[in-house]
């Protein structure tokens, strides 16, 4: 999983991830087999900012129910990436 874009699917823009950008901490969406190591050398290669520090969580997917049948939305990965003080990722830009 060497590809940049194969480790980082995408920013997550939410409420909770907009208050922790003042503590320079982003959220962001990323595949499933990626490690820690990997998020960190993506994020930097894409923004160019130090990153100090990344923490990751496995978002369980939801069973649902499609009329009488039941059925699970797929796993998916975060990662909340904290960056070095004066280090900012502009994630509105092309909003």
């Amino acid at each position: 999983m060497s590809e940049v874009y194969d480790i980082i699917i995408g920013p997550m823009i939410t409420e909770k991830s907009a208050l922790q950008q003042d503590e320079n901490i982003y959220a962001f969406r990323v595949g499933e087999t990626a490690n820690k190591v990997e998020i960190k050398n993506a994020i930097e290669a894409l923004f160019g900012v130090e990153v100090l520090g990344v923490r990751t969580a496995v978002v369980r997917g939801k069973v649902k129910r499609f009329g009488r049948h039941f059925g699970k939305r797929r796993n998916w990965k975060k990662a909340y990436v904290t960056l070095a003080e004066g280090d900012a990722i502009n994630l509105y830009e092309n909003v």
